[in-house]
């Protein structure tokens, strides 16, 4: 097996002196570093629900604001509009402003897009609210691994952007039903004000309780202090992310492998969203209870395969593999078998098997971001590394405007609307297979790691010479 350098023990790397410029202020047990890492999976869940809001209150949003179905697909649309430009810019921003207050303004910024919602609105009010909500939207997955990532050692990231990366597949899963009955019960208006109080009340507790820290080791400050210098002589240099201008960064395999792999895996993220609920009830035949349940297995699906992904990347880390091997071809494998799953399904009769191969296809996708992001943890310097990730999720949401728009021309152009399908699906499955498979050669976050401390080094000594 590919064997990585030493690697450091839990109980040591905790206690791991950050470099200057992403070091933390104070410290926190191991406990508070989790109660955070699932505010912050809180964070992406209230996030997702909202997302699933407008898509569960369609028709009655339709009827009473008297829209036509071209004015609600714009509607639907328009949440993308800003989403890439949020992503890049917002993303840069969290290196120069503490995430604590960041991530509770953002909070903030969407509950203020749905007061509006609570009353009489219009279309034109109702489509600037959701192009704001998606321009604040956008940096909020890198944002949220980002933030999680600084509070632990790297044998422990993958697990903790696991369960971050969980709440955006809890959040649809155990709100739609909810909100559902809010809107038989009541009106569509009260089930964003749930969320509005939702999210008010997390951007309360993140501001008490969120926050980035090195987690303490126990036993005390003398403890702490011998460990962290036993950990400094045995740790290589190499090991720790560098320092380096972004044009550097975004030179690098790893970099670009990471973006390449979750442009293709948000192919079926975007179709699971879009269409999959469409294909079970016309091109399957399922009744409208059967597609509500069977919609939400992938949802569920995901979020038990992004700790799974997690646990399994950390476990191969910590006994000695590689982060290619940990990481990188552990993501690759993860998109594969999605793409693999979605070519499946088109092939097999209907039936359990088929079902089964349609969980994966729009689950296993999922996984794989949080560790690919890892990946970028290991790899990006503290302070830029919520700008990189906020980069390639916006490269990842062009997916989410082509898919939706291939499939339909897939469909359109099949003999039948089965066949339509069948051959878009198969298609897209495909090409996530190729495309997983190219990508994950790029991945290399070792090598790149060294790369950029030499890259660093050289630097650091020419610019010494120049001083002299």
């Amino acid at each position: 097996m590919t064997k990585q350098p030493e690697v450091l023990s839990s109980a040591e790397a905790v206690d791991v002196e950050q470099p200057a410029g992403e070091r933390p202020q104070g410290k926190m047990t191991p406990f508070r570093a989790w109660s955070i890492t699932i505010l912050l999976a809180l964070f992406l869940f209230i996030n997702y629900a909202d997302k699933a809001v407008l898509g569960l209150a369609g028709s009655d949003i339709k009827v009473d604001l008297g829209l036509t179905a071209a004015q609600y697909g714009v509607v639907q649309s328009g949440f993308y509009w800003l989403f890439a430009i949020g992503a890049l810019s917002l993303g840069a921003l969290s290196s120069r402003i503490n995430l604590r207050w960041y991530l509770a303004i953002l909070m903030l910024v969407w509950v203020a897009t749905m007061v509006p919602l609570l009353g009489t609105i219009g279309f034109s009010a109702l489509l600037i609210c959701r192009v704001i909500l998606g321009f604040a939207v956008g940096p909020a997955y890198a944002l949220a691994n980002h933030s999680a990532q600084s509070l632990f050692p790297a044998e422990k990231r993958a697990l903790a952007s696991g369960v971050v990366t969980a709440g955006s597949s809890l959040g649809p899963l155990v709100m739609a039903p909810i909100l559902t009955w809010i809107i038989v019960q009541w009106d569509w208006h009260t089930a964003f004000g749930v969320i509005a109080a939702a999210g008010l009340v997390w951007a309360v507790l993140w501001l008490i309780f969120g926050g980035s820290s090195k987690v303490e080791r126990k036993g005390g400050a003398g403890a702490g202090v011998a460990a962290t210098k036993a950990v400094k002589a045995a740790k290589s240099k190499d090991d720790e992310p560098a320092n380096v201008p972004y044009r550097v960064l975004l030179g690098t395999s790893t970099i670009i492998g990471i973006a390449a792999l979750n442009f293709f895996s948000y192919w079926s993220t975007s179709l699971k969203v879009a269409w999959l609920p469409v294909y079970l009830a016309d091109g399957l035949g399922y009744d409208t209870l059967a597609v509500g349940r069977l919609a939400a297995l992938p949802f569920a699906a995901a979020a038990v395969f992004s700790i799974a992904a997690g646990f399994f990347s950390n476990w191969l880390y910590k006994r000695g593999y590689s982060r290619q091997v940990s990481r990188g071809y552990l993501a690759g494998a993860l998109v594969a078998g999605a793409g693999l799953s979605m070519w499946g399904f088109t092939v097999v009769p209907q039936g359990v098997f088929q079902m089964v191969l349609v969980i994966l296809a729009f689950s296993l996708n999922t996984a794989s971001i949080g560790v690919g992001f890892t990946a970028l943890g290991d790899l990006v310097y503290g302070k830029k590394r919520g700008g990189i990730m906020g980069g390639i999720v916006a490269i990842s949401s062009l997916a989410g405007i082509l898919s939706p728009l291939f499939l339909g021309w897939t469909i359109t152009a099949g003999a039948t609307a089965v066949e339509g399908y069948e051959k878009g699906f198969a298609m897209v499955g495909i090409m996530m297979v190729a495309g997983a498979a190219v990508a994950t050669f790029f991945i290399r976050p070792d090598k790149d790691l060294l790369k950029l401390r030499a890259w660093a080094d050289k630097n650091a000594e020419n610019e010494k010479e120049a001083a002299s």
